[in-house]
């Protein structure tokens, strides 16, 4: 049997990407509430970014367009949780 080089990078996209639902479940199972996890945004955009190489080597638009698409959502994410970071540490230095 062949193996499939590229299949086998999808499904490890794949399964990055499904496992950021496993990880915010687990989190927000302990918390007691929902809560979305700074990992959970990490886990998106490297899933995201494998399964968009995938869809663009399967030459697949659809997939292809809803992987970029996300990949904006994901990293635009982890701009504003930087900068609420820096907002949070830059205030606690002048209390």
């Amino acid at each position: 049997m062949k193996c499939d080089i590229w299949l086998l990078f999808g499904l490890v996209g794949q399964l990055i990407f499904s496992l950021r639902f496993i990880v915010q479940w687990i989190c927000s199972e302990k918390k007691k509430e929902s809560y979305v996890p700074l990992v959970f945004w990490y886990l998106s955009l490297l899933g995201g970014t494998i399964l968009l190489v995938y869809a663009i080597i399967r030459r697949d638009l659809v997939f292809t367009i809803g992987q970029a698409s996300g990949l904006v959502v994901y990293a635009r994410n982890l701009v504003l949780i930087r900068r609420k970071m820096e907002l949070t540490r830059a205030g606690s230095e002048f209390s």
